[in-house]
């Protein structure tokens, strides 16, 4: 039972908690930060909201830390965190979102290509009952062929696989609700994958056009590689989506057809042998039976072991398996139900 005092401080927290919070992870930008903070600034005196703005340099080699901690002695309402090392875009994110104590969070790229003048039209899109609105980079300032095709391509993947259809799942300018990420996990390169996990989350999404600059300082952190890991991830994505409290289903389903293969290979083995008089050296079909027999069987006992492991992850953290958007009258007690029938 917590004590009045626990009380009077999470209720002190609760009231001095920000409006907004806009995180920025920053690798390697000390020529475009205090360019970067000065747009900020005037987009978020123009809002008339309380704020604060998280800058996570993650692992930076150059003077961005040293900066940072300029910026921050300079503006109160600057937070920054320190990495020990580069962990990559999706840890930063994550780190941005841990320490977020704002009502509505706001990631942002530190490069000078997001424009902060549309955080005001973000939060206006969700003032119309959305819990996330995600950037679209309709007019992207980054070269065609590396850039701008193959992420439309992947952009058009995306959307199918994980079933909310938006322009842009790498353009980092995006508007959510605290509640609806606050227990989402990020791994490999899933940042961009946020809006698919609020939507799982019962979240409504959306997107409005943002605008998009040019790179003009600094050197650009993504490559080929990265398209690489989010094919990776977008598998994870998918995976997730239809079978996370349903492993066997898919582990069961690649076992049955290991084991009808293995079923025909060996009838059709035996009709060589009994019919046509072939003996089983002369034909690779028994062996195929007997290797995808043993793999078939090897695929229900890995779905069971999933089994088993998605229910311990869920029953050991008491974590259920649905998420609830609103309870209505559950805080009227039974006493005054019972009153209220007479």
């Amino acid at each position: 039972m917590s004590s009045p005092k626990t009380k009077l401080s999470n209720l002190t927290e609760a009231k001095t908690a920000p409006e907004l919070s806009l995180f920025l992870p920053v690798l390697n930008e000390e020529d475009n930060l205090r360019p970067m903070h000065a747009q900020i600034q005037e987009a978020l005196n123009l809002l008339g909201k309380t704020v604060e703005v998280i800058y996570v340099d993650d692992g930076s080699t150059d003077k961005s830390l040293q900066i940072l901690r300029e910026i921050a002695a300079e503006d109160s309402r600057v937070r920054v965190i320190s990495l020990r090392r580069n962990y990559g875009q999706t840890a930063a994110m994550s780190a941005g979102i841990d320490a977020a104590n704002g009502e509505i969070l706001i990631p942002m790229d530190a490069d000078l290509q997001n424009d902060p003048k549309d955080i005001a039209r973000l939060l206006e899109k969700l003032d119309e009952g959305y819990d996330v609105v995600s950037g679209w980079r309709k007019n992207r300032q980054d070269k065609l062929i590396s850039r701008k095709i193959p992420s439309q391509i992947a952009n058009k993947i995306i959307s199918i696989i994980g079933g909310v259809p938006l322009h842009d799942y790498g353009c980092s300018l995006k508007a959510y609700r605290h509640d609806v990420i606050q227990d989402v996990k990020l791994y490999g390169e899933m940042h961009r994958f946020i809006p698919i996990y609020a939507s799982w989350a019962g979240a409504r999404v959306t997107e409005i056009p943002v605008d998009h600059h040019a790179r003009t300082m600094g050197k650009s952190k993504y490559g080929i590689s990265r398209t690489i890991k989010v094919i990776f991830d977008l598998i994870t994505i998918k995976f997730m989506a239809s079978y996370q409290t349903k492993p066997i289903y898919v582990f069961g389903t690649f076992g049955l057809l290991a084991f009808l293969i293995s079923m025909i290979a060996g009838v059709w083995a035996l009709f060589l042998k009994l019919v046509e008089g072939v003996s089983f050296i002369l034909t690779p079909l028994p062996i195929i039976a007997v290797v995808m027999l043993a793999i078939s069987v090897q695929f229900f006992l890995m779905g069971l072991l999933a089994e088993l492991l998605v229910r311990t992850y869920h029953e050991s953290q008491d974590k259920a398996i649905y998420t609830i958007r609103e309870k209505i009258g559950f805080d009227n007690s039974y006493q005054s139900t019972v009153n209220s029938q007479h």
